[in-house]
């Protein structure tokens, strides 16, 4: 879909007036400029001055910063316990063609349909699994650009290399879980809705259906997102009218800079009942349809159909419970820490939008990001990867805040690239480094918000040594392995290629070649007893993670070199 503009400052005018805005071509390409979701006057247009070359070398800069950031190293950090989880699922598909939905602790079944794929023609390994993640979060990416009619050309540049950049949506796309496809699907689901309102093109609300359809089929919690989009759009829509009643829109038309008085879409045939009832019936059964086949593993399991509506009360119980709570201003204090400049451009967006009652759509991205982050933050249940539910879109109204910078300094007479470079520059560059530092040093590292409960870079150590003395005891992946200890993720996903492995969880008199226990304590002493002389202890402690410290024995009469 063409994302050039044919909007100049010179052709704002009232309509009926010589330069008045067009009707939307559909089809057109370039010359086509719709104005989905905007109000009777829409400021998103484009920036004076901002060509199109620059359009193109930004926005390829900026999905390839997304790239480097979300591919690089992929296998650098260890798998969290949750992904060796769904790595358990992922193989047991792969090796097996055998996928049943668990609605008690597990989500949705998209992340491993979407992943077989690269693990069967790549292998069961980080980079494998963890790259359908990062592209869904590059795509991310890409999807804030198609909000150009929308957002304006910098606020979609700069809304996108928010995205890009922020350290939360680069760690969360470098995770084998299902937030990065979750979100993919929440925001495919905003641009193709006001693709649809601007073109009036039926392929654009089964787009929208298709990706509802998907993001309900990822994770229990889409009725938070799909409940925040209603009620946004009902904000933003309720706001606009209240702007034009009371004269609010009126009285600062003058000011504005950019979008056009009286902007147009494509008509939704709301005169035609019976084709409106086609649409949206043809929407309805892709949504339903979607969702059978993924929550049934392809009419595989039709139990999995009634287990994807109980979930809803799984989730709800569990969202109260005290299993990770935490108090209600947490997220605050997560966004301060790691996306405070952020945060800080989506409040100026959202308060200009509101302010301006120009651009319905901004009203409606803030009404999203803030609405997002009240509902997740009213709910006990509280962990960093959710946070990417609320950042993504206060991207949004944050590019829209540089949008409107961008404005206002070429309306006082300043110098815009100087204005803009400053503000967004600074947010930029304080994002990458944190987003640095927290990928590719200290992603293990707990002190940093979004590192929750991680893996700790030591279990490696233990694997390395496991592997040692498999090779020692010349049996090679026909070893035998008890895994004594009653907190064990990841190792099935890093031990998967051992072909003897029991996972017991407790304390045993085995006779296993090699024997991993915890390092706790009654545990400890425990398993130390049950063993005996037959069994010696190699290597230290090896850290699993925050709390969970494991201990390794191999039988006596394994030779030692």
């Amino acid at each position: 879909m063409a994302t050039a503009s044919t909007k100049r400052r010179g052709s704002k005018r009232r309509g009926g007036q010589k330069g008045a805005p067009r009707p939307p071509q559909v089809g057109t390409g370039a010359g086509r400029d719709a104005r989905a979701f905007n109000s009777d006057a829409d400021d998103g247009g484009d920036s004076p001055g901002v060509s199109e070359q620059f359009w193109t070398l930004a926005s390829g800069a900026t999905l390839f910063v997304a790239a480097v950031l979300r591919l690089y190293a992929l296998a650098l950090k260890p798998m969290h316990h949750d992904e060796g989880v769904n790595g358990f699922f992922l193989t047991n598909l792969l090796r097996e063609g055998r996928y049943v939905y668990d609605p008690t602790n597990y989500h949705g079944p998209t992340l491993y349909y979407f992943t077989l794929p690269t693990a069967a023609l790549f292998g069961l390994n980080e980079v494998a699994v963890r790259l359908v993640p990062a592209v869904f979060g590059i795509a991310t990416v890409a999807l804030v650009l198609c909000l150009r009619r929308h957002l304006g050309t910098v606020g979609a540049l700069a809304g996108a290399a928010l995205v890009a950049v922020s350290p939360g949506a680069v760690y969360q796309s470098r995770y084998f879980i299902h937030e990065s496809m979750f979100v993919f699907f929440a925001l495919g689901i905003v641009v193709a809705s006001v693709w649809y309102y601007d073109t009036g093109r039926a392929r654009y609300l089964m787009l929208a259906a298709a990706s509802a359809a998907l993001m309900f089929a990822t994770k229990e919690t889409a009725i938070i997102t799909a409940v925040v989009l209603l009620l946004a759009w009902g904000v933003a829509w309720s706001y606009m009218k209240l702007a034009g009643a009371f004269g609010w829109a009126e009285s600062r038309r003058a000011e504005a800079s950019g979008g056009e008085d009286g902007a147009t879409h494509a008509r939704i045939p709301l005169d035609d009942p019976a084709r409106l009832v086609i649409l949206f019936g043809s929407a309805f059964i892709i949504f339903l349809v979607v969702n059978l086949v993924l929550y049934s593993s392809f009419f595989k399991n039709p139990k999995g159909i009634a287990d994807a509506l109980a979930a809803l009360k799984v989730w709800t119980s569990t969202g109260v419970s005290e299993f990770h709570a935490k108090p209600w201003h947490n997220y605050l204090k997560w966004l301060g820490q790691e996306e405070a400049l952020l945060f800080l451009l989506a409040v100026c967006g959202a308060a200009a939008a509101l302010y301006r009652a120009r651009n319905r759509f901004a009203v409606f991205a803030g009404a999203w990001a803030f609405g997002t982050l009240a509902a997740y933050s009213l709910v006990p249940y509280k962990t960093p990867w959710l946070m990417l539910n609320f950042t993504v879109p206060m991207a949004l109204i944050g590019g829209y805040a540089i949008e409107q910078l961008d404005a206002w300094a070429s309306r006082a007479g300043y110098k815009r690239e100087a204005a803009v470079g400053a503000v967004l520059g600074a947010a930029l560059l304080v994002a990458t480094v944190q987003a640095v530092i927290l990928n590719f040093r200290e992603y293990d590292n707990d002190r940093y918000p979004y590192v929750y409960s991680h893996t700790r870079r030591d279990v490696f150590q233990l694997l390395e040594e496991i592997n040692r003395a498999a090779e020692r005891a010349g049996t090679g992946t026909d070893t035998r392995i008890a895994v004594a200890a009653p907190e064990y993720w990841p190792l099935p996903w890093y031990l998967n290629h051992y072909k003897n492995v029991g996972f017991h969880g407790r304390a045993g008199a085995y006779t296993d070649a090699i024997v991993v226990g915890s390092a706790k304590e009654p545990e400890a002493t425990q398993l130390r007893t049950a063993l005996g002389p037959a069994y010696r202890r190699t290597g230290a402690v090896y850290p699993l993670r925050p709390g969970v410290d494991l201990v390794l024995y191999v039988r006596a009469d394994t030779p030692r070199r």
